[in-house]
């Protein structure tokens, strides 16, 4: 999403309803205009943060594409491309339908907390409201208001939360339930890098269906093998929608990971920011409910969360998932980095800083791993371009735009990992993105085998498999029998139906649809959802 169109230096503006002219510098008028300019400037930057943008005029058309910015220099100004908004509480453009405040001028200004004062303000065990107000430490940053003024929420980034998780402690974060490191690029076990196994993760999100089937029956053919012999592995983060759970039981047959990504996958980014303990429950838990029955999957294997949109839910996220015994979220990116970083626990601090546009990463300490998402470098030149942002989803990484490009991609990538900490590299797709680019396809196919003919310490894993590794590392000699790898190894047999019951379902919960369900087992009374995940109709 393109930022920002022309910035100008503003020496002032003149009268409060004047319009941001184009990235024009606003024009000093004669005589005492300094004067006016300076007090006026005073006054419109009086409230505002550093770097903070905000609209002079309310409204939609030119309106909701203008605003300006208090800096040492002066005002600045910036009107968004043609077709976007600039959306306030992102500080940000965006395409036109995403913004819905452009009638607000300002980001909301919150009250913040009296959390550092000369002298305190109130007993040990207790902090201060903005009113000065003394409330238990505890109910800071817990999702609920309860200072007065609501100003025990409004602090409560990584930084700021007075309850949030401490910094790594090597000393009391061991092996195998607990890892962590200070910048997050340290080996598991300090083995040393060249006696790592190279483990590779590729993950698909969304429903499986008739649209994805025959791509994934060709990229796992069973003829792809891992140094110890096995197939190579993907982990299917899975949401509800026009899933056939008749092909996510084969798929788990075959040895393949499967994880949760929400029954609805509601499509307001925001929701997910702000979801409630229960509400991620119910997405979560409950689509884990739907496809361990409707897959008959009975082996617990179902641990692993990934939020729509990347949308990462913050502290209610991450409760939701020890309450519900989920093992991992992969959902949090981090920013480029050389060395990568390695998957780490939450019991102590994120060993990088939350990324992404108001994104509500946890602050506390939780008992989940995280499977962190490595941001990839998408320059097709590392070593002469200038920098570009990195991509989390292959397929957001939008200059890639041949097969050539693709295949250049997966090579530095790689290197970038093999060739420094041995971090796992995560490749992280939606399956339309290759099937709809045969080019694509077959340079990522080319890859996978060139990589196994031309590596022997190289896996494509699961999820689970890189958190096995991870609490009881084995050298790459040693990865060649290790237990948790060869399950699973090469799957032979027969699924387990080969003509699945088809289900024409609907829901109280889903009105005006009738929704086909594809399962090997006994088809429910209704459509399941968020109140009814088993269908059997008791909400």
């Amino acid at each position: 999403m393109a930022r920002y169109a022309r910035v100008a230096t503003l020496a002032a503006c003149l009268i409060f309803a004047c319009a941001v002219a184009d990235g024009h510098r606003w024009r000093r008028q004669a005589d005492d205009a300094p004067k006016k300019d300076e007090s006026l400037e005073q006054e419109l930057c009086k409230d505002k943060d550093a770097g903070e943008w905000f609209r002079l005029l309310a409204g939609e058309g030119d309106n909701c594409r203008d605003v300006i910015q208090c800096t040492a220099s002066g005002i600045q100004a910036i009107r968004c491309p043609a077709g976007l908004f600039f959306d306030i509480e992102k500080q940000t453009c965006d395409w036109k339908d995403a913004v819905k405040n452009c009638r607000i001028k300002n980001k909301e200004r919150k009250i913040k907390p009296l959390l550092y004062t000369e002298e305190p303000l109130c007993q040990d065990g207790l902090l201060a409201c903005g009113d000065s107000t003394c409330i238990e430490r505890g109910l800071f940053c817990n999702g609920e208001k309860d200072c007065a003024d609501g100003s025990d929420e409004n602090s409560c980034d990584i930084d700021n939360d007075p309850n949030r998780a401490p910094p790594c402690d090597a000393s009391q974060c061991v092996l195998p339930d607990c890892f962590c490191s200070e910048d997050g690029t340290v080996v598991p076990g300090d083995l040393p890098p060249k006696d790592v196994p190279q483990m590779i993760t590729i993950t698909f999100d969304d429903a499986i269906n008739n649209n994805n089937i025959e791509l994934y029956k060709e990229i796992f053919n069973g003829k792809r093998k891992n140094p110890n012999g096995c197939d190579i592995k993907a982990t299917f983060f899975v949401s509800h929608k026009y899933t056939n759970y008749s092909a996510v039981q084969e798929t788990h047959r075959k040895g393949h990971e499967i994880a949760v990504h929400s029954i609805t996958h509601n499509d307001d980014e925001r929701f997910w920011s702000n979801a409630s303990v229960d509400d991620w429950g119910k997405e979560m838990a409950g689509m884990r409910v739907i496809i361990e029955k409707f897959s008959n999957i009975t082996d617990n294997s179902v641990v692993g969360v990934r939020a729509p949109y990347l949308r990462v839910g913050g502290n209610n996220q991450f409760t939701m998932m020890e309450e519900q015994a989920f093992l991992y979220d992969s959902t949090i990116t981090a920013p480029l980095s050389n060395p990568p970083l390695w998957p780490y626990t939450m019991y102590f601090r994120m060993p990088h800083r939350c990324h992404g546009n108001l994104q509500s990463c946890p602050t506390r300490s939780h008992a989940v791993w995280e499977m962190v998402m490595n941001e990839l470098d998408r320059r097709e030149d590392p070593s002469n371009d200038e920098y570009l942002p990195g991509c989390a989803m292959v397929d957001s990484c939008s200059n890639i735009l041949t097969g050539d490009q693709f295949y250049n991609f997966l090579n530095h990538n790689f290197d970038r990992h093999y060739d420094q900490n041995r971090a796992p590299l995560g490749l992280y797709f939606h399956a339309a993105w290759l099937r709809n680019n045969p080019e694509f396809l077959e340079a990522f196919l080319y890859w996978i085998d060139e990589i196994l003919s031309s590596h022997n310490d190289v896996y494509f894993v699961t999820m689970t498999q890189v958190i096995q590794w991870i609490q009881n590392p084995r050298t790459i000699t040693e990865a060649k029998n290790f237990e948790p790898w060869r399950e699973k190894c090469a799957v032979e047999g027969y699924q387990a139906c080969w003509v699945p019951h088809s289900c024409k379902l609907t829901s109280k919960e889903v009105p005006g649809e009738t929704i086909n369900l594809q399962t090997c087992v006994r088809c429910p009374v209704n459509y399941p959802w968020l109140n009814d995940p088993t269908g059997d109709g008791r909400y």
